[in-house]
């Protein structure tokens, strides 16, 4: 039976039929599992935002100010260029984990959903609030992003 409401509980199908928990133990070892994929997730996220952060800037004598940041053309780069062609990757694996998080939050089950949460903030703590997100926010044009 596929539950519709979050329920609490050790007997729990993720992602797969053969993904079933059936013990306190494999349950535990499911949440965990859940855990490091959040976790992972928001490593590749860093990596994929680093390799961007990378691919884009140039060796320079100073900094720029905001300013000249806010007001410099986009460069054209080409579609094939190896940075672009990582990148690219990166996020389609990124892309990848995280619809498979989302489908496993979707089992309804109140562990999976604190599992997945709580990977995710562990992993933003650990790999993401170290300030390179103003950076790259510097880089783009659009207000509204």
């Amino acid at each position: 039976m596929m539950h519709m409401t979050f329920y609490w509980g050790k007997t729990v199908t993720i992602l797969f039929d053969s993904w079933r928990t059936e013990s306190w133990l494999g349950y535990a070892l499911s949440l965990l599992a859940l855990f490091l994929a959040a976790t992972f997730y928001q490593y590749m996220e860093d990596r994929r935002i680093r390799l961007k952060i990378f691919a884009r800037s140039k060796p320079s004598s100073s900094p720029p100010s905001v300013e000249t940041v806010l007001l410099l053309p986009a460069a054209p780069a080409r579609p094939w260029a190896p940075a672009r062609l990582a990148s690219s990757i990166l996020f389609g694996v990124n892309s990848a984990i995280g619809y498979l998080l989302m489908l496993a939050v979707m089992s309804f089950n109140g562990g999976v959903f604190i599992a997945v949460v709580v990977g995710l903030a562990a992993g933003y703590l650990l790999f993401r609030s170290g300030g390179e997100e103003e950076l790259f926010a510097l880089e783009n044009r659009c207000a509204a992003a």
